[in-house]
């Protein structure tokens, strides 16, 4: 898809074939590491989650998000997508050589999904109910009882118990002009299920 300056994206993808794509600690840092050095230059991060076998990000391009370059093949690609392509087919590549496979790890396409209700055709506040379902991933998974305990997502970040400088919270809470005392009382309630495809 073609991405648009200055907006929300929620951005995701998971495994070939729903296979594992992080296999220990080190593996979710350097994926982090990784959407860090490729994503920064042209999005801010707003929040994240890694999960066992899918990733979700939400993000707020920039100026150079757009941009178009050369590149396979020489057919035009904007900087954005060409940058989401370099992250994941490193990571990849470290991936097989550590596992001794080879292959595929991801799914074909990543997938992105503006969060504006004028493009979507409705009033809802996509970007604050996708802030929350990208958080609740880990305690619908049942990977955790309470999201304290999942360490792979920015959620600890917006409650204040770590802080970390890969999300830019500052704009979420200006664009959603929530607190974190909202976030705590929400954060452990599903999103209805209409509501999560439209995220999608």
């Amino acid at each position: 898809m073609k991405f648009i300056s200055k907006e929300f994206y929620h951005i995701y993808n998971r495994g070939n074939n729903k296979q594992p794509i992080f296999f220990n600690d080190s593996n979710y840092l350097f994926f982090l590491k990784k959407i860090r050095e490729q994503l920064l230059p042209v999005a801010d991060i707003v929040a994240f989650c890694l999960m066992p076998n899918h990733f979700h990000l939400l993000l707020h391009t920039n100026e150079n998000s757009n941009t178009k370059r050369k590149s396979f093949g020489s057919k035009p690609m904007q900087e954005l997508p060409y940058r989401l392509g370099i992250l994941l087919s490193s990571y990849s590549q470290a991936i097989n050589i550590q596992n001794k496979t080879s292959g595929s790890l991801f799914q074909q396409k990543t997938k992105a999904k503006i969060l504006c209700a004028e493009v979507n055709g409705g009033i809802e506040n996509y970007l604050e109910n996708c802030f929350f379902y990208i958080h609740h991933n880990p305690l619908a998974a049942g990977l955790v009882k309470n999201l304290n305990e999942w360490i792979y997502s920015s959620y600890l970040d917006y409650i204040g118990l770590r802080s970390g400088t890969l999300c830019d919270r500052s704009l979420f809470f200006k664009h959603s002009g929530l607190t974190i005392t909202d976030i705590i009382g929400r954060s452990n309630t599903a999103l209805p299920e209409e509501m999560i495809q439209k995220l999608y």
